[in-house]
């Protein structure tokens, strides 16, 4: 186990990127199981020390988790014969741009840093200077038009960026406003099968949230779980307003 300082890190990114280079591996080779066995042993010790272990951290822990079930399963070909696409690709994408706006942001603090250091001259007053020539812009329409291009191409990709931000914020949710949300599904029925809560949720994250509130709504007595069959979809059902009397089923089976 790493001895690492617990402050050190401002998300669960940070600390993954940290145990994955720490343990000198490539990020195009993770080994699932060691790096989800480290950073478990670091949550585990945030809650030794009483320190509160924030949501995300916890969301990360489960995709770990689940990624190092589907490491151990067989590798499946496609129809073609092509191996299945590597189940940490998905992980190894999104530390890749991690990554990228990580070194962003430590460029611009340095900047910030630099800056902080420069003195600037006040503002005179140079009208007296100020002639009443006229300075033309020395371009010929095809220098202007393919300025003007430029400056289309760059607002396109400011607006770009700007809404797939926006829609990943959207697509963030809390396990208190997914139970919420859950709840409102069993005002139209009493029964719902696991495949119909996360039908409409491509975000594997939302998926494993939309998970845990139903871990959390299992264990306050409001629904109960079963799981027929193994690897099987989970049927999810309401209770009346009574407790689960004790030793009831409580739980998902299977």
């Amino acid at each position: 186990m790493y001895k690492v300082k617990l402050s050190a890190f401002e998300g669960p990114f940070d600390l993954l990127v940290y145990l994955i280079e720490h343990a000198r591996m490539s990020i195009y080779d993770i080994q699932v199981s060691e790096i989800t066995t480290q950073y478990l042993d670091y949550i585990a010790e945030m809650k030794s020390q009483d320190i509160a272990v924030g949501q995300e951290f916890m969301v990360l822990a489960a995709e770990l988790i689940e990624l190092k079930s589907r490491m151990l399963l067989p590798r499946q070909t496609q129809e073609d014969g092509s191996p299945a696409e590597d189940p940490r690709a998905g992980l190894v994408s999104r530390l890749l741009e991690y990554k990228q706006f990580r070194e962003i942001a430590d460029f611009l603090a340095d900047q910030e840093e630099a800056a902080s250091h420069v003195h600037v001259k006040p503002q005179e007053d140079l009208s007296r200077y100020a002639g009443e020539e006229d300075i033309l812009l020395k371009a010929d329409m095809d220098q202007f038009v393919a300025a003007f291009r430029s400056f289309l191409y760059k607002k396109q990709r400011l607006e770009d960026v700007r809404r797939t931000y926006e829609q990943r914020q959207r697509q963030r949710m809390t396990v208190e406003a997914r139970i919420v949300q859950i709840r409102d599904m069993f005002r139209r029925k009493k029964k719902l099968l696991f495949s119909e809560m996360i039908k409409e949720d491509r975000s594997v994250i939302n998926r494993v949230v939309t998970f845990m509130s139903l871990l959390e709504l299992v264990k306050d007595g409001s629904v109960t779980a079963a799981q027929p069959v193994r690897y099987g979809d989970i049927t999810v059902t309401l209770r009346g307003r009574e407790k689960p009397a004790a030793g009831g089923e409580r739980g998902t089976n299977g």
